[in-house]
């Protein structure tokens, strides 16, 4: 097939048989939704509703705070029952919007454009904007903002990803084999906002039955291809992505995609764009893996945004433990949360569970200097190095050794036979670096 990958990187088994053959099925709509208005990178969303007020579903009820933000929409019709803070899927407790649902679902009007390839780039992109849609593989970056790069920096490619190179995640293997179409169009809507001349759809060696459908229907298409990659993570991460399916490498330091004429978008926002800019559709649900050892029923549920986990949870018909650990996420770059009070945001992939045993944390021992860490960072740097650093404050060492350019994949903490918390030192030194540079 030609695969191709990035150097450095690790081999996880993906433990995708527990949901990959689960056809995606509707989620029953929630009697109560919380609404995060903090469920991307950038600015808080400020909300335009007051408690008391009532709303139909697809309603804008908070609007963007800021170029980096996005407004947020209801999922279900009802009333505004509360704004306060409450549980956030990344673990800690955010500003978010209450709706209590009045079991209609009743929708703002849809609009259907037949001809919506003929649409304007501007008018694509207010669409985008005005649908609230962000990345959806995680990250949560605003999608307007990604595609108005500044007019230094031309894109001439697209670049979907489609490698759900995290383990256990089926979503967007199922969205890719049930909404192909409806993805391609998404990409021929991107490029047109960048007026990129080149679209590629890059998809892991695990999906092969994907790959040959992406294919065949790409295949009168003078401009777009698909690109296979050889099974390996992080494969997905935009910096690896771009260099597997085109061999430009982004630069450190703070380089970006648009610095090599590329953006990168996860195929799920791509189906976002097409229903969008197609129907007028704002963003107010997503597909979710539920799965991990302990789950009953694995699925992949189409589910409204702000819907609690614990429904999710119960429909799978719970677990057949004890709970041990709650993942939000995948489990190398997820967010392990206290419980299932946490709602789904836009950038909700998965909901894992795992047994007590499997949640057992080992002991942290002193680093024996294999290098195992760096063999595997796929940024080339020295992990154990910046994370020692980190230990003893020295931030200026930890700055000159790349800490900012980590993208916290965890392949260096999956190695470590030391078990150094090799992510949580560099979250830390990422952290501080940023307070430092701010100041």
């Amino acid at each position: 097939m030609g695969l191709k990958t990035f150097p450095g990187g690790v081999h996880p088994h993906d433990s995708k048989e527990f949901s990959k053959d689960a056809a995606i099925e509707d989620l029953p709509i929630p009697k109560k939704v919380v609404i995060p208005l903090s469920q991307h990178i950038g600015a808080p969303a400020k909300p335009l509703v007051k408690v008391g007020d009532e709303v139909k579903t697809g309603q804008k009820i908070a609007e963007p705070g800021g170029f980096v933000s996005i407004p947020m929409h209801a999922s279900i019709s009802g009333k505004i029952t509360k704004i306060a803070d409450f549980p956030h899927p990344t673990g800690i407790t955010s500003l978010a919007i209450e709706i209590t649902g009045d079991g209609k679902d009743d929708w703002i009007e849809l609009y259907e454009e037949d001809n919506f390839l003929e649409l304007t780039a501007d008018e694509i992109k207010n669409r985008i904007s005005e649908a609230g849609i962000c990345g959806m593989g995680g990250a949560g970056f605003p999608t307007l903002v990604k595609i108005s790069p500044p007019t230094e920096k031309p894109i001439d490619t697209v670049i979907l990803n489609g490698v759900e190179c995290e383990p256990f995640l089926t979503a967007d293997y199922r969205l890719m084999l049930e909404k192909a179409d409806e993805i391609i169009w998404g990409l021929k809507l991107l490029m047109k906002t960048v007026d990129a001349q080149n679209g590629i759809i890059g998809i892991e060696a695990n999906k092969p039955d994907v790959i040959k459908k992406m294919k065949e229907l790409t295949a009168t298409e003078q401009n777009i291809r698909v690109v296979g990659l050889k099974l390996k993570y992080p494969q997905g991460a935009e910096k690896q992505l771009i260099y597997a399916a085109t061999k430009r490498k982004v630069p450190n330091k703070g380089g970006l995609p648009m610095d090599v004429n590329v953006v990168v978008q996860n195929v799920g926002t791509a189906f976002a764009v097409y229903e969008a800019v197609r129907y007028k559709k704002p963003l107010v649900e997503r597909i979710v893996t539920v799965s991990g050892s302990i789950v009953k029923v694995p699925k992949n549920l189409k589910t409204r945004i702000g819907t609690k986990f614990e429904e999710l949870l119960e429909f799978c018909n719970g677990t057949t433990e004890d709970i041990g650990k709650v993942i939000s996420g995948g489990p190398m770059m997820g967010f392990a949360i206290p419980n299932l009070e946490a709602p789904v945001a836009k950038g909700s992939s998965g909901l894992l569970l795992f047994n007590k045993k499997q949640a057992h944390r080992q002991k942290e021992n002193t680093c024996i200097r294999c290098g195992s860490c760096v063999d595997v960072c796929p940024m080339n740097l020295v992990p154990s190095l910046i994370a020692k650093n980190v230990r003893y404050e020295d931030w200026e060492m930890t700055e000159k050794y790349g800490v900012m350019d980590c993208i916290k994949c965890g392949s260096c903490a999956y190695v470590c036979p030391s078990n150094i918390k090799l992510i949580q030192w560099i979250d830390i030194g990422k952290m501080k670096i940023s307070e430092k540079n701010r100041s």
